[in-house]
């Protein structure tokens, strides 16, 4: 019996260990995000992008990537925050997505790019019972990372588009 009580805390903590490691901080509104850097294929500042009709308002359309046309996605309306206007420190983030059987370059449009961040697992905790079922809305989050008395909030960018979404936005780069 004492084994089995073992191994199920040697599983909390392995599944806690999986989320340790590198993060790229990112700023939308008065919030710390961040996503983990091995996600991240470029940061670029914010350039033209080509708007595609008929889209959800968050997809603020595509740019052209070294020839390879590249959805983009603005972070802030995808989470429901109010649209701002582009500055200097705005950027693009491309990170490589992939959920429900698709891999996909996408670009995310994040206020400001702040630093990375070498997280241990003692940096990070569960994220809180919202109540009313918001496990299912806030299935994207992986955690939330203490930081000098400060909280980033932690983005598995993988869940943060579904499935349907990708589908869609694979579309536009064929």
């Amino acid at each position: 019996m004492r084994s089995a009580v073992i191994e199920t805390s040697e599983i909390g903590a392995v599944a806690t260990d999986q989320r340790a490691g590198k993060y790229l901080t990112f700023i939308l509104g008065r919030e710390e995000f961040a996503i983990r850097v091995l996600k991240v294929r470029e940061i670029m500042g914010i350039q033209d992008i080509t708007a595609v009709p008929q889209t959800p308002g968050y997809v603020k359309g595509v740019i052209n990537l070294r020839g390879k046309v590249i959805p983009v996605v603005d972070l802030r309306l995808k989470f429901c925050l109010p649209e701002m206007e582009y500055t200097a420190r705005t950027c693009i983030i491309v990170v490589q997505v992939q959920t429900a059987g698709i891999s996909l370059q996408t670009g995310i449009v994040v206020d400001e790019v702040s630093e990375v961040l070498n997280l241990a697992a003692a940096d990070i905790e569960d994220t809180p019972d919202f109540g009313d079922g918001a496990g299912s809305a806030t299935s994207y989050l992986l955690g939330m990372a203490k930081v000098k008395d400060k909280v980033k909030i932690l983005l598995d960018i993988d869940q943060v588009l579904s499935g349907q979404e990708l589908r869609g936005l694979d579309s536009f780069a064929q």
